[in-house]
């Protein structure tokens, strides 16, 4: 929900310089509350580096599972970016999907639909390869908000349009790829969403492990829904209680993915 993402969201900290090298190997190593605290640090003793350290900040918070605190941090950095950088800058884009994909946490997800769009249109219209991953970033965005909402013939659409535009197998491609297995099991397409499910599944295991921490658990929920829609409940369970644990030992017990994988155990033990 960062790039944020990462069900889809992706969960990615800011640009940093040298002040946050510190704070973004601790996020990297999912260390999340440390680079929190090392990101505090940084905005309290360095002035130059303050609103970068905050919006550090910011994504540790969401990392943690704590939304409506990272929310509460975008909400006042936004004015800050867009008075200093312009509006459609490539940092005030990037933490205004980053407060997007937070929406998503906090179940505002009309919200998260209008922003993610406005954000990729925005982005669109730059030049240069960061503006290119933003428009990608906030299409993963919207496609789980327009998810969410049970449109998802249309998040199928979007999906593949920008699993299209993409070359590379990467994080943001793995997110998007998520986002086209949740629309076809929406669509009770479940075989199709576990073609799916399995393809993210090589991409993730080719992946280092700093870029596939933020989607743990993920490919195993996408996969537990595909096999509970084909009646195959007694795979699925340890599937999604295997996502429950790795969500919780990655996330903590608040996260989004967490409630997700508790929502999917209580359908299968209810069948």
């Amino acid at each position: 929900m960062k790039i944020f993402r990462s069900r889809n969201r992706v969960d990615t900290p800011p640009p940093v310089g040298a002040p946050l090298h510190l704070a973004n190997t601790l996020f990297r190593e999912g260390q999340y509350a440390a680079a929190e605290a090392e990101a505090r640090a940084v905005a309290a003793r360095d002035a130059r580096h303050a609103k970068s350290a905050r919006s550090f900040v910011a994504a540790a918070l969401g990392a943690q599972g704590r939304h409506a605190e990272a929310l509460a941090e975008y909400d006042a950095l936004l004015p800050v970016f867009g008075g200093e950088y312009g509006a459609e800058h490539p940092l005030t884009l990037q933490l205004r999907v980053n407060r997007a994909q937070t929406l998503i946490t906090l179940g505002r997800h009309a919200e998260c639909e209008v922003e993610c769009a406005a954000v990729a249109r925005a982005a669109s219209r730059g030049t240069g390869a960061a503006m290119q991953v933003l428009v990608g970033v906030a299409r993963n965005g919207q496609i789980y908000a327009v998810n969410a909402q049970g449109r998802h013939k249309e998040a199928e659409a979007l999906a593949r349009a920008a699993l299209a535009a993409r070359d590379s197998p990467d994080r943001l491609t793995l997110a998007l790829r998520l986002g086209l297995a949740r629309s076809l099991n929406g669509q009770e397409r479940h075989e199709e969403a576990a073609t799916e499910a399995r393809h993210a599944e090589e991409l993730f295991r080719s992946l280092s492990e700093d870029h596939r921490r933020t989607e743990t658990g993920a490919v195993e929920l996408a996969m537990a829904t595909a096999l509970v829609g084909l009646g195959r409940g007694a795979e699925a369970g340890p599937l999604a209680a295997a996502a429950l644990d790795a969500c919780v030992a990655a996330f903590g017990p608040d996260h989004y993915r967490v409630a997700e994988a508790r929502a999917l155990l209580d359908r299968i033990d209810g069948a």
